[in-house]
């Protein structure tokens, strides 16, 4: 039997920038294309955000080990600068076929020297799927870190 908690996954991470900095990373497609990868290695081929309500995006990122790409879309249901993202969140399966929809709240909390990320990923089919996203969201957040705010503090 699954609970609410054994499928939302819950992480924070402080970064040492602007509330208004870290959001517009999380949003904008030419420094999403930067950072938004699992590995170093990765590159981001596609990154199509439409901010608003009831807009969309479309994030891929590829491996170039085995040439295989993963594909991210959703529909953004709040967008509040630079405080809050509340968007959907659904793979591309290889078949053509979209994969369950989930949904992903990003807080972005000013703090004294920095801004703290809190991500709250909820709908998971089971704990597996949790845990494969805490994954690919831990390295995500260390990517933009590494890549973008360099010297950000370590996960809180």
């Amino acid at each position: 039997m699954s609970s609410i908690e054994d499928t939302t996954l819950r992480l924070r991470r402080t970064f040492q920038a602007s509330p208004e900095d870290v959001f517009d990373a999380w949003t904008n497609p030419e420094v999403l294309r930067r950072w938004w990868v699992r590995d170093p290695a990765w590159s981001t081929p596609v990154a199509d955000v439409d901010l608003r309500v009831g807009g969309g995006y479309r994030l891929s990122m590829e491996d170039p080990e085995t040439g295989h790409t993963h594909t991210v879309r959703g529909e953004y249901l709040t967008v509040s600068r630079p405080e809050l993202l509340v968007y959907s969140w659904s793979w591309e399966l290889e078949d053509g076929g979209i994969g369950s929809a989930s949904t992903v709240t990003v807080e972005f909390l000013a703090e004294e020297g920095g801004t703290s990320v809190v991500l709250v990923h909820t709908g998971f089919e089971d704990s597996g799927s949790r845990d494969r996203h805490g994954e690919g969201w831990g390295a995500c957040l260390e990517s933009l870190a590494r890549t973008i705010f360099t010297g950000a503090a370590e996960p809180s």
